[in-house]
Parts: structure tokens; C-alpha cells; sequence
């Protein structure tokens, strides 16, 4: 287990212990002036690299680095990652029995450890501050900082209170870090945590791997399961905003045949903790989950993450979907979009008595409406909305992939106003498209609906297409929907002179088909059907489930995919495989080297 290392320089730690030959962007500037002993705050995209950021700090330096962590989860990730790399290092919460508790506080006082990951509330309390004061800590470093701070997405009282630890330990270098952070944001955490004169290291939040695409709802079970069957055998995250859907969701994916599950924060704690192995271990392909599921989660491999409702902030929906590619392989990001889930969350979140927390939340509601609602590259707006201006077309993204056309509407929309006028402005989208599209159902003819002159006039689109125009009459004004008549269509006064053909009126041309992908890109794809590739998958699994860890930290899938095209034979040559270092060599080296060693010898 490396231990003291003081004397190791960054550039080797990170070859011999991490496998890594050069840093990422950002990395050694930050790695440099922590270990002189300076404060940061550093903002990195998800899949960035941001605990290489203070891992190879607490390596180098003399004494202990503590790691304020969120979730258990997420600690149990990391350490275990860590131990695989032969770094001595654990966790401390409630998962542990007294006896392990007190194991790891001696190992703490005699030096057997170098990181140590523990909740905000443990480390804040009087009993271990004072604890702390009689150890040689060298770092402490906050994780998932956006939580300190009340503008962040994801608050936390017992975060807000870390900015004790500069009163107490002033000497000590302190970093924080996070993937999801506006100015506000920035501002906050650099206030409440008191730093002295610290690195801002703001990073690009680009994720260029990711490709960012929306549909439309119009049957999302159907649309959900055309999307999963491009999908197939690959790990994703599906997000929505109810326990209860969740779990519909999820036994409907089983019920066609998928490995699927849910997840979310009313089952029993076992129960999740069995779900996020199963899913880490490669066993189930699908987590269906709330919000709750995701943070502690540093699976390497899911190829995409499906938000099936919007969510409440960018921050969030950012976060969710830096779930996907953490590997830089190509991923997806796919938004279920209905203009009507925002008036749905609007009336949860009213429900805050915060006036000023309130007033936060809809604002951030309001420019997540506004991203899906886009006309405009997606990846800008995001990008934008992070205070990186783009000013160039991202090219992978639904925007751009398929530009969106409008046509000249103003005779559909005559039909649409007319037929809402008719039917005496009382009826939802529903029964108005019913009506256009000349539906014989025993709600229209007891009305007498079928009498009317609007009655089938749009036979000739699908129901689709004329829901798809009612949403951007209503975006446009022209149309409003009554919430305190069940949703009713109610004309506007800004409708009058389209129907009076005084004005006319272009809206975009309805997508009704999902925007096809890009072709995979990347080291990946040249290697997906390579025989060798799928040995080398069953041998890492084959040890995941001898030493009780997911195939990802064993090696990721990049380093299967390098070593399928490189061909090692040497453990020379091994060690020049990304994410090889020498402790994995010695653990893993010889088995991977005789498959590879046997295929070569077929060819």
C-alpha cells in the first residue's frame, strides 16, 4: 500500500500508481499548488479528472488528507478505486460496525493511511475536530462543493458549516471541487469557505463525447422503447421525478425482457445498495431512478443517461447526464420533453414557503424550459449558461444534427384556432385533436362535435403533428391553456388576426422521428466485435467477482480497448496501456498477458 510518499514526484505517481502517462487539462497546474501547500477551487466537468486533483497532492505530501464526501456510496466508489491502485486508503461512516470504525481511527493515529473519506456532520463534530488536531493532516478536500453554497442545486445545511475548518486549521491547505457551478455559485463557496488567496481554477464544462438530444413526448413508453432497442446491452440511467414512476418504469423494461431496476430514496437501504452493485458489477444494464440515485457513481462505462421528465435546474440535468461517457467514449444525453411538466413541477416547487429560495428555483426552472424549448445548438446554450460562451455549433447535438425548419402555418393554425373556437373553448388538446382528426368516439358524438364544420378537417396529419402545433400556438400566445378548467384551449387576442387572415404565421415543421445519431466514434467502436476485446471483458469480469469489485476498476473499458489494438506481450509493453500501472501489473499483468499472448499466436 503506498503510504508516505513525500519524496515521489506528481508525474511519477501518476504513472506508477494511476497508469497514466500525461495529465489532463487543468490537472498539473492545480496538482502543483496544492502540494505547496496552497488552497484551490476547482470547477471540472464530470469525467474530468478532478480526484486525480487532490489524490496525487495527499500522495505526495507527508501526513493525511481527509475528503469530505456527500454520499457513502461515493465514498465506498473511491476507495475502493484506490485500494485497486494499491493506495492505503478508507472511509469512515454509519455502513461501518463500531469495531471497523475504531480500526480505521488507529490506523488514522499510526500512519497506515493516506486518505480518509468521511460525511461533513462526522468531521465537524466537536469530539473528532479535536481528534484532527492531533493528526499530521496534509489536505482537506471538499467534493460536490455546489452543496455548500444556497445558490447551488443541491444545498446542504451541514456542507454550509465547513467553513470552520479555515478558523481551526489555517496551515492546512484546503481544496474544493465540483462539476456544476455558476458565478453565483463560485462566489459563495470561495466566501464560505474562507480561503487563503486560492487557485480558481474554472475549467471548460464542455463534454464533447456527449451528444445532447430532445424529442418531444408524444407516447413516451413507445418512444422509450424504440430509443432502448438502439441501446441494447449498454448501461444507462433512465431519470424521472417520481418514486412512483420509477417503479412502473422499471417493471415495464423487465416485462420486454431488459435488465433493468429502480431506484430511489423510499426503498429500504439494503435494497438501493443491491440495486447500485448489481449496476456497477455490469449485472443489470438500466437503473431506473429519481435524482437520488447518481452522485456516488464513477461507472466509467454508461453509454447514456434518459431524462423521461425535464428537470428542475440545468445544474442538475448537467450533473445527470455527466453521468454518461466518463470514459470520453462516445455517449448520449436524451431529453423526454412535454410542455406541460413544467406547470407540474412550478406547482411542487410553490409549495416552498422560502419566498427567496423560491424565487431561485423558478428562476432555474425557467432556463431549463428554455434550453429544451431552444432553437439553437443545445451544447451553446449549456455552455453559455455556465458563463463559457460559444459563439461555434457544437455539430452533435439534435440542433445541429437536424436544424429545425418552419413552414408557412397559418392555415394549420386557422384550423387549430377555429376548431377550439367551436367546440365552445372548453376542451383540452386531447378532444380538440380528436375532433380535427374526425375521431369516431362516443365523447364526440354525444357532444354533437361531429356536426361541426372543423370536424376531420385534419385528416390528412397524424395526431402528432397537430399536438406538436397546438404546444407552439401556446408558446407563441395564441393560445392559452385554463388550469382552472381541467387545461381547457382558450383563445388569446393575439389569435384574432391570424384567423381573420390579417397576419400570417410560420412555425416549425413537427418532429415526429427521433434525430438519428452520429455513428460511434472512437477507440471503442474499431473494436466493440474484436474477439479479443470480448475475452479480455470475460477475464476482467471473471476477477471483479473474485475480489468483490465492478469490472471498471479492474481496468476501464478504454485499456481493454488499447490493449486489443496494441497488442502487449511484454510487461514493458503493459505498462504503456493506459490505466496500467505497476501495482496492476503485478496483480493483473500475467493473466491478460496470456490471452493476448495466445490470440497473437492465432493470427
Amino acid at each position: 500500500m503506498v503510504n508516505q510518499q513525500p519524496s515521489n514526484s506528481a508525474q511519477q505517481l501518476l504513472l506508477d500508481v494511476f497508469g497514466y502517462t500525461t495529465f489532463r487539462e487543468g490537472q498539473e497546474q492545480v496538482i502543483n499548488h496544492l502540494c505547496a501547500g496552497n488552497d484551490a477551487l476547482v470547477v471540472m466537468p464530470t469525467g474530468g479528472g478532478k480526484s486525480l486533483c487532490f489524490q496525487i497532492p495527499a500522495l505526495v505530501r507527508s501526513g493525511i488528507c481527509f475528503v469530505i464526501s456527500p454520499l457513502i456510496s461515493l465514498m465506498k466508489d473511491q476507495v475502493d478505486t484506490l485500494r485497486a491502485c494499491g493506495v492505503a486508503a478508507a472511509y469512515l461512516n454509519s455502513s461501518l460496525s463500531y469495531a471497523q470504525q475504531n480500526q480505521i481511527i488507529n490506523e488514522m493515529h499510526t500512519g497506515l493511511l493516506k486518505i480518509v473519506y468521511i460525511a461533513p456532520e462526522r468531521l465537524l463534530r466537536p469530539d473528532f475536530i479535536q481528534r484532527l488536531e492531533n493528526l499530521p493532516i496534509n489536505l482537506f478536500a471538499i467534493d460536490e462543493a455546489h452543496c455548500i453554497s444556497q445558490w447551488g442545486h443541491d444545498f446542504r445545511p451541514e456542507y454550509a458549516l465547513l467553513g470552520q475548518l479555515k478558523q481551526r486549521f489555517p496551515n492546512i491547505p484546503l481544496v474544493a471541487l465540483t462539476a456544476t457551478a455558476d458565478h453565483a455559485t463560485q462566489r459563495d463557496i470561495l466566501a464560505r469557505l474562507q480561503f487563503n488567496d486560492p487557485l480558481v481554477a474554472i475549467h471548460s464544462f464542455d463534454r464533447p463525447n456527449i451528444e445532447y438530444l430532445l424529442i418531444e413526448k408524444y407516447r413516451p413508453l413507445i418512444q422509450l422503447f424504440n430509443y432502448l432497442a438502439e441501446h441494447k446491452n449498454e448501461s444507462g440511467i433512465i431519470y424521472c421525478t417520481s418514486r412512483r414512476r420509477t417503479e412502473e418504469l422499471s417493471q415495464k423494461l423487465i416485462g420486454k425482457g431488459l435488465k433493468a431496476r429502480c431506484y430511489h430514496a423510499g426503498l429500504p437501504l439494503e435494497e438501493r445498495q443491491a440495486v447500485q452493485d448489481l449496476f456497477i458489477k455490469d449485472e443489470v444494464d438500466i437503473v431506473v431512478a429519481t435524482v437520488a440515485f447518481g452522485m456516488g457513481i464513477d461507472k466509467p462505462n454508461v453509454r447514456f443517461v434518459v431524462h423521461y421528465e425535464i428537470p428542475k435546474n440545468i445544474e442538475s440535468y448537467y450533473q445527470e447526464t455527466g453521468r454518461a461517457g466518463r470514459d470520453g467514449l462516445p455517449a448520449q444525453a436524451m431529453l423526454f420533453y412535454d410542455p406541460a411538466d413544467p406547470a407540474k413541477i412550478r406547482g411542487l416547487l410553490e409549495k416552498n414557503e422560502n419566498e427567496e429560495q423560491l424565487r431561485i428555483e423558478l428562476h432555474k426552472l425557467n432556463t431549463m424550459v428554455a434550453f429544451a424549448e431552444a432553437q439553437t445548438c443545445r451544447r451553446q446554450v449549456l455552455l453559455n449558461y455556465f458563463g463559457e460562451y460559444s459563439h461555434k455549433a457544437c455539430g452533435n447535438c439534435d440542433i445541429c444534427l437536424d436544424p429545425p425548419k418552419s413552414y408557412d402555418a397559418t392555415e394549420d393554425a386557422q384550423k387549430i384556432l377555429s376548431c377550439v373556437y367551436r367546440t365552445g373553448q372548453h376542451f383540452g388538446m386531447g378532444h380538440v385533436v380528436d375532433v380535427l382528426k374526425g375521431a369516431q368516439t362516443a365523447r364526440i358524438k354525444s357532444l354533437g362535435h361531429d356536426k361541426l364544420s372543423t370536424f376531420g378537417l385534419g385528416k390528412e396529419h397524424s395526431a402528432e403533428h397537430w399536438l406538436s402545433l397546438l404546444r407552439q400556438l401556446i408558446h407563441c400566445g395564441l393560445l392559452m391553456q385554463n388550469l382552472t378548467r381541467g387545461s381547457a384551449l382558450q383563445l388569446t387576442q393575439a389569435s384574432r388576426p391570424i384567423l381573420r387572415s390579417e397576419q400570417t404565421l410560420h412555425l416549425a415543421v413537427p418532429r415526429l422521428k427521433m434525430v438519428k445519431a452520429k455513428k460511434k466514434r472512437g477507440v471503442l467502436s474499431s473494436v466493440s466485435d474484436n474477439k479479443l476485446f470480448a475475452r479480455l471483458r470475460q477475464l476482467r469480469k471473471q476477477i471483479a467477482d473474485r475480489e468483490d469489485l465492478p469490472p471498471y476498476i479492474i481496468f476501464s473499458d478504454v485499456s481493454l480497448s488499447e490493449m486489443s489494438e496494441i497488442l502487449p506481450l511484454t510487461d514493458a509493453e503493459f505498462l504503456n496501456i493506459s490505466g496500467v500501472g505497476h501495482i496492476k501489473l503485478d496483480k493483473y499483468g500475467a493473466e491478460f498477458l496470456a490471452i493476448i499472448n495466445e490470440y497473437s499466436q492465432s493470427l
